[in-house]
């Protein structure tokens, strides 16, 4: 275990130097490539950082609101007598919006559930397998500057609501299989 540990603490050093002399054996000025790349980013910060704050006050007014709660309880009372835990739809709800919220949320479901439940073998699934769909077309979209979006919306969500349903099933079929 210790030998990893000098490996992981010595990988990016290593891969510097690496860049540095790959950089002088192909005579390519490395420090003024790194500067040039540095400006550039911030280039793209400043382009992008709208969509990123809109995102997120969009994500927290939908919290601050009730609407979140709203929906949650919407869907809980819906599925009710299914076997399907009402935590899960926390995480099915808030994933598609944010990446970090629903991380926080999936923490929660572990340390009130425990990490066997199917709550939380629902939810791992639902995190691994759905995407951040209004954050990825917010910044990416935003970034490059795409306006016409007429059928990328609805068919991202259509895509995440199957998604979502399709690690919900799969876990239920192999959670049969456990007990």
């Amino acid at each position: 275990m210790k030998y990893i540990n000098y490996i992981s603490a010595a990988i990016i050093p290593l891969f510097v130097f690496f860049v540095v002399i790959y950089g002088f054996i192909k005579k390519v000025r490395v420090f003024d490539s790194f500067v040039l790349g540095a400006k550039d980013g911030v280039g793209i910060i400043l382009k992008i950082f709208p969509y990123i704050i809109t995102i997120f006050v969009a994500i927290k007014s939908f919290q601050a609101s009730g609407a979140f709660d709203f929906l949650k309880n919407f869907l809980a009372n819906i599925f009710v007598t299914s076997i399907v835990p009402p935590e899960v739809f926390s995480v099915a709800i808030v994933k598609p919006l944010s990446g970090s919220a629903s991380l926080g949320i999936f923490t929660d479901i572990v340390k009130l559930t425990g990490p066997d439940s199917l709550a939380t073998l629902i939810s791992a699934v639902i995190m691994g397998s759905a995407e951040t769909t209004f954050y990825v077309l917010a910044v990416y979209l935003g970034a490059i500057g795409i306006k016409k979006t007429k059928f990328l919306v609805p068919v991202c969500v259509i895509s995440d609501v199957l998604g979502i349903a399709v690690a919900v099933f799969t876990v239920l079929f192999f959670y049969s299989f456990l007990r």
